[in-house]
């Protein structure tokens, strides 16, 4: 059955053209997203509890790439929002708590369905 993408933050499009058709690739590529991103959140989460700005931005700007990488847009626009407030030294503590309540929950919606797409594509290799 395909996978309905429509309430996912989640364009593969890159992914694919780089994987150029390797089902191997993209599995591989998943199981890096899923073992580097919940340990970035939780580093970004722990700095946050810390108010240790410096950490919370470094944690967010690593983060970036992993999300553009998997077309997480949206998630990847408001880690750099997070980033970018931290960075000012003084970020409004309110607001990043709620940055980062969205987009745990678009990345654990995302796992889902990167998660259906790994077993997809690992059933035909």
């Amino acid at each position: 059955m395909p996978i309905d993408l429509t309430n996912v933050d989640l364009d593969l499009t890159l992914l694919q053209e780089i994987a150029d058709g390797s089902d191997e690739f993209i599995v591989e590529s998943i199981d890096m997203f899923l073992q580097q991103t919940p340990p970035s959140l939780q580093d970004i989460s722990n700095a946050l509890d810390e108010m240790d700005w410096a950490t919370v931005a470094a944690a967010a700007h690593k983060m970036k790439a992993t999300l553009g990488f998997f077309g997480m847009l949206n998630s990847q626009a408001l880690v750099q929002q997070i980033e970018l407030s931290c960075k000012t030294g003084s970020p409004d503590v309110l607001d990043l708590i709620a940055k980062l309540d969205q987009v745990q929950a678009l990345i654990a919606t995302n796992t889902v369905a990167l998660l259906q797409i790994k077993e997809e594509t690992a059933a035909k290799l």
